[in-house]
């Protein structure tokens, strides 16, 4: 599906392609079977024992919704072509103007753009939350700060920007600045499916604000993300598999972190999944949210192994695991630029201000040709 860039006023030919994207899009998100599921999913939900099975509910209203929700993009993209067509008959009829035509159009492709774009995040695990780890590298401070400035910029693309809502789940500050290790939980429609591309190793490249001889020093950070699986997901996990380690809180948090031993640790030996969390002041709530951190582990586990059962990426590529450098961000230079997919940016102030919709796109089209 490729998308329409003439600046030029809208032809009967751009036109018929926009039709023929629309349909393209229409057969990708099989909207006809979409909208037999959400008739089907809704006579079920009227059913007066619906809810004595409140975790079986709360899937299919969850199925429901995201059914909706496809639709109603289709539906949106659709209601904007149509009107297209009105005024193009408009504009035949000496009712009218060139400019209104154009500009309608321009907002046009921007949102077959945008739908085909969304389409690609079609796997269930899209669709879910995020758990975002970052670990700094070696090289004690210059890296601790580099995993905070990680920190910062991804906080800010998830507020800003994306209009997540996020929470920290653990957090080890550096001796001297910055973290060694943070954990946060990302809560918002799609938040996996456009971040899981960040997995991987960010290095820095910067003038160092800790250098006396202002020397050029370079950092290593990485960064992990996991789907934040919910109750509707089945994740099975035999408690007798599980360790439990408890200790106080380290860092900020008053009295009453240094005196209790409300910070937990939990070790899955199948796995070797080691989660931890102090953000809490309650130990029980630490360990319903390290419970629930490691059902996304476990889940994200067997997705891996699922993906590499289905799928053979093309010789070249790099891999998104621990070790492989995905991008670069030089900062004396002002460029910013992602290894896999070849986007970069001079815009480096925005980038770490969370500016990183072009870097996520990017890796979700470059992804779905390696497919």
């Amino acid at each position: 599906m490729r998308p329409v860039t003439d600046p030029a006023p809208m032809t009967t030919d751009q036109l018929k392609e926009l039709n023929d994207r629309l349909e393209l899009l229409r057969g990708y998100l099989d909207v006809e079977k979409r909208s037999f599921q959400i008739e089907d999913l809704t006579q079920q939900s009227l059913n007066p024992d619906f809810w004595n099975d409140s975790k079986a509910a709360e899937g299919v209203m969850k199925q429901l919704q995201s059914h909706r929700n496809w639709v109603k993009q289709y539906e949106s993209v659709a209601e904007k072509v149509e009107e297209l067509e009105i005024l193009q008959e408009f504009l035949k009829d000496g009712e009218g103007s060139e400019e209104e035509l154009e500009k309608r159009y321009e907002t046009a492709v921007e949102t077959v753009d945008d739908a085909e774009f969304r389409a690609t995040l079609n796997r269930p695990e899209d669709e879910l939350g995020a758990i975002l780890e970052i670990n700094a590298g070696a090289g004690g401070t210059e890296a601790n700060d580099w995993a905070e400035m990680l920190l910062r910029m991804y906080s800010m693309y998830c507020e800003k920007h994306a209009g997540h809502k996020i929470s920290m789940a653990n957090r080890q500050d550096g001796d001297a600045a910055g973290i060694k290790s943070a954990t946060m939980e990302i809560n918002g429609d799609f938040a996996y499916g456009m971040m899981k591309g960040e997995n991987g190793v960010h290095r820095l490249v910067r003038i160092s604000p800790f250098n006396a001889q202002g020397k050029r020093q370079t950092s290593f950070a990485s960064v992990f993300v996991h789907p934040l699986v919910d109750d509707t997901i089945e994740v099975e996990i035999n408690p007798a598999d599980l360790k439990w380690d408890t200790f106080r809180a380290s860092g900020a948090g008053g009295q009453h972190v240094n005196k209790t031993e409300s910070a937990v640790r939990v070790t899955h030996a199948p796995t070797g999944i080691v989660v931890e969390c102090q953000d809490e002041r309650s130990q029980h709530k630490n360990r319903d949210r390290a419970m629930k951190m490691l059902r996304s582990r476990i889940y994200e586990l067997e997705l891996e192994k699922q993906r590499a059962e289905r799928e053979e990426l093309e010789s070249g590529k790099t891999a998104n695991e621990w070790g492989s450098q995905i991008r670069s961000y030089v900062l004396d230079d002002r460029r910013v630029k992602d290894h896999r997919t070849g986007w970069q940016t001079s815009q480096t102030d925005a980038v770490l201000d969370g500016d990183l919709e072009g870097f996520l796109k990017a890796f979700l089209r470059w992804d779905g040709e390696a497919k």
